[in-house]
């Protein structure tokens, strides 16, 4: 991995560690889909490709996640996220 994927990768990786499980509520996409969410994607796809490479690919990705919030947002979904030690309600 080059200097500034390694960089990309470390800052999401903190904000999954710290940041998402405090949020109360998983990726949209995630939710609407199932699979990996946005954040595990795309350093998934940062590691895969870099970060120039990986740049159409997350875009890409966070289009379809906003759409995925969009038609969550018509159906009235609730449910539990399970990112971390709690389980958190939320609601779109």
């Amino acid at each position: 991995m080059t200097p500034l994927a390694r960089l990309a990768d470390s800052m999401i990786r903190m904000y999954q560690d710290r940041v998402s499980p405090r949020k109360g509520w998983s990726c949209a996409y995630r939710v609407a889909h199932g699979g990996p969410s946005c954040s595990a994607s795309v350093r998934e796809t940062v590691a895969r490709r870099g970060v120039l490479g990986g740049a159409v690919p997350t875009a890409l990705r966070f289009v379809a996640c906003y759409q995925a919030a969009q038609l969550l947002a018509t159906t009235d979904v609730r449910g539990v996220c399970c990112c971390g030690p709690i389980p958190i309600p939320f609601r779109f």
